[in-house]
């Protein structure tokens, strides 16, 4: 396999301290933070508020994601080609406008609108781990201690990112509790991501190098359709008119396996593909796409169903915990700040027992902590500590999976590495987000927002299952020899 050749490697253009680029990403992945975890303790009050059911709220995350599967190839492509901090400051303006649809939403179709814009947050990493690694690197593109201080920087971000979900989720919480307004909160994205444009147009330093070539527009598409397609069969399956027996909910999941099978023979003959699937002849990136498919599946999976569950009255509906908008957030925090916890001690665990064992780690983590949500559901305390194990698995596999994407490809696809990763985080997302929503469609009767305790039940344990194979898959990792790498980068 070949690239493009490349312009010599330089310098960035214009010196910046190191302080201040680790402050602009912190800034950038605090706001995507914020900008994905806001919404969980709105959740159940919205389906009061816009008139939908539990089951119908799954498709902002469904929307939100797939958004993403669109924005991220080519995000992340544009950035390698045309400049990173150049394509993030658009890619902030996408999600500014998202923020400010969301904040005037007033009916579901206004909120919808602008989650597809927010999913552009997809962008974020990526192009920041491109930042971060052309900066890491010396003046023969190599850089001594280049790999540890890439796996450093992705480490801070992805702590920094958890702490923005948990600041929008108090923040939303406590605007929820204290504003009269039912749709106060949903200004809150608005308000971070604009304070991160501001206060990063001018610190995050820009490089010189671009590797040349093209954005593969046919490619993008084409994989755009074929996962919409397969996300919207899935996620109507079993729903009135969209039996899983009808010829609509059929076509659907067909004619999307069809092109995206279109798409891989598109991208296998196209120069410069949107995303490169002769990769997926490794074994390794095989690997650590199952494992990123199967946390992803249940940690999007279940946000809007634990969300649901905990702002549920136990007197009104049998089950739940009752919580109001801010006490959810405060319920959510044990999950958050555990996978926080575990993206910063990643590191230290893959030094001491290999990449390949904090993987399966990981996964069992999530596995051990669904097993207890589902069989202690009826006590909270236990119930959050059960999502306090799950967020520390999580966060393993947040820090692993992102880390080991960016290093088995060359320097000058960095970019198109972490977005390879960063689409199926969002493509598991949503996969995770259509069963469910399929799950919770079965299991409500009729005329009701909300379903039965078996909606959940059910859901966790798919989860439990899921997060198993994870663990089975990532025991197939083998860490790649640098020079293969290399090797493959000429």
């Amino acid at each position: 396999m070949t690239y493009t050749d490349a312009r010599p490697l330089r310098s960035p253009v214009r010196a910046t301290p190191a302080t201040a680029v680790i402050a602009s990403v912190v800034l950038v992945e605090l706001s995507s933070g914020i900008t994905q975890g806001f919404l969980s303790p709105l959740l159940r009050g919205l389906t009061d508020t816009l008139g939908v059911t539990a089951a119908d709220l799954n498709w902002i995350s469904v929307a939100n994601l797939l958004a993403s599967v669109a924005f991220t190839p080519v995000l992340s492509r544009m950035g390698d080609l045309h400049g990173h901090r150049r394509v993030l400051r658009w890619n902030l303006l996408i999600v500014l406008l998202g923020s400010l649809l969301v904040g005037l939403s007033r009916d579901f179709g206004t909120l919808l609108a602008g989650q597809i814009l927010q999913g552009a947050f997809a962008g974020f990493f990526p192009l920041l781990v491109g930042i971060l690694r052309n900066r890491s690197r010396g003046a023969d593109g190599t850089g001594g201690d280049a790999e540890a201080e890439s796996r450093r920087g992705i480490s801070v971000m992805v702590a920094a990112l958890v702490a923005g979900m948990s600041f929008g989720l108090v923040a939303s919480g406590f605007v929820a509790r204290t504003v009269d307004s039912p749709t106060a909160a949903l200004w809150v994205p608005a308000v971070a991501t604009s304070l991160a444009l501001a206060l990063t147009w001018r610190l995050l330093p820009e490089s010189d190098h671009r590797p040349g070539g093209r954005v593969d527009w046919a490619g993008g598409i084409l994989l755009c359709l074929g996962l919409t397609a397969v996300m919207l069969g899935l996620g109507l399956g079993g729903t009135p008119g969209w039996e899983w027996t009808s010829a609509r909910t059929l076509g659907c999941l067909a004619g999307g396996v069809l092109v995206t099978a279109l798409w891989v023979r598109v991208e296998l003959r196209t120069a410069e593909p949107m995303i490169d699937v002769r990769m997926f002849r490794r074994r390794g990136v095989v690997a650590v796409s199952l494992v990123t498919l199967t946390f992803t599946f249940c940690m999007f999976g279940l946000m809007v169903a634990n969300a649901v569950f905990m702002g549920t009255s136990r007197a009104e509906q049998g089950y739940g915990l009752g919580l109001d908008p801010f006490a959810i957030a405060l319920a959510t925090l044990p999950n958050l700040l555990a996978l926080s916890l575990g993206a910063l001690l990643a590191p230290a665990v893959a030094r001491a027992v290999t990449d390949r064992l904090t993987l399966v780690a990981g996964s069992l983590l999530m596995a051990a902590g669904y097993a207890t949500v589902q069989s202690f559901h009826d006590d909270q305390a236990l119930f959050l500590a059960g999502t306090a194990v799950a967020g520390l698995g999580t966060g393993f596999l947040q820090h692993s999976t992102r880390t080991l994407a960016v290093e088995c490809v060359p320097r000058d696809r960095t970019s198109v590495g972490s977005g390879i990763n960063e689409l199926l985080i969002n493509i598991g997302g949503s996969l995770g987000a259509a069963a469910v929503l399929t799950v919770f469609a079965a299991h409500t009767p009729a005329g009701r927002t909300l379903p039965g305790l078996s909606a959940y039940t059910v859901s966790w344990t798919v989860c439990i299952l899921v997060s198993l194979a994870g663990a089975a898959v990532a025991l197939l990792y083998r860490t790649p020899k640098a020079d293969a790498v290399a090797e493959e980068g000429r």
